[in-house]
């Protein structure tokens, strides 16, 4: 293998960077046929105005490819795509926007933002791009279970759709990533809404404060707050609005 196709291996495997360089919100999109749709990349760096934002779309079994990017204006890859894609930049706010418009079933697909670093490439989070109709959580809630020295929550979300949903606990504003187990979407053979479960072990001592259940799913950003009570209830869930 040459060099060059060694270094531009590595640079799709250095995800160490763009978790803190180059952020994608929300997760997921979901969009039936016809409409247009923006996809935002918030770029960390002093120097956005004189970088390079590459984007690239990744299909289902298929390996990321590079469509379009950008520096003081944009390029197309394939100027059949002209129309299709646009992109801007916002010096004032750091953020490299992609425009898909008038959305088909063939531009499903993840689409990620990306910039060098030296010889690294960093990816951004990534954004699925989904063609049909969503449904949001139909329930969501924090189970408790005290034991004698510890207590386990289990923040479980119910019947969703599209399955791109990121959960995370939050303590004192910071995430919580010591003795919390992550569970995989599952789905009922019968329906096509996904569900899932994230579990938090605390000691028996903290029950006096205050953990939370954030989901991030399609436009939604959601808090879930464990409640203290003197007889510990099975179940206990409390809805609030997000950070």
């Amino acid at each position: 293998m040459s060099g060059f196709w060694l270094l531009y291996f590595f640079s799709f495997i250095a995800t160490g960077g763009s978790a803190r360089d180059l952020q994608q919100i929300p997760i997921s999109i979901t969009k039936p046929e016809g409409k247009t749709v923006l996809i935002n990349c918030h770029v960390s760096s002093p120097d956005f105005s004189n970088i390079f934002i590459h984007w690239y779309q990744k299909k289902a079994n298929a390996a990321p490819k590079r469509f379009a990017y950008m520096f003081s204006r944009f390029f197309l890859e394939n100027q059949t795509d002209k129309g299709k894609f646009t992109i801007e930049k916002d010096a004032s706010k750091s953020v490299c926007t992609l425009t898909v418009s008038k959305v088909k079933q063939q531009d499903s697909a993840t689409y990620y933002c990306a910039m060098w670093n030296t010889w690294i490439k960093y990816f951004g989070t990534g954004t699925k791009l989904i063609i049909s109709g969503n449904s949001p959580p139909a329930n969501s809630e924090i189970l408790q279970k005290k034991h004698e020295d510890q207590i386990v929550y289990v923040c479980l979300i119910e019947k969703f759709y599209p399955e791109v949903i990121r959960v995370t606990w939050i303590k004192d504003g910071e995430e919580v990533t010591d003795n919390v187990v992550k569970g995989d979407t599952w789905q009922s053979t019968e329906e096509d809404e996904y569900s899932i479960a994230s579990w938090l072990t605390v000691p028996a001592e903290s029950e006096d404060k205050k953990y939370y259940c954030k989901y991030e799913h399609e436009e939604e950003n959601i808090l879930l707050e464990t409640q203290v009570s003197e007889t510990v209830l099975p179940l206990i869930a409390y809805r609030s609005k997000s950070l």
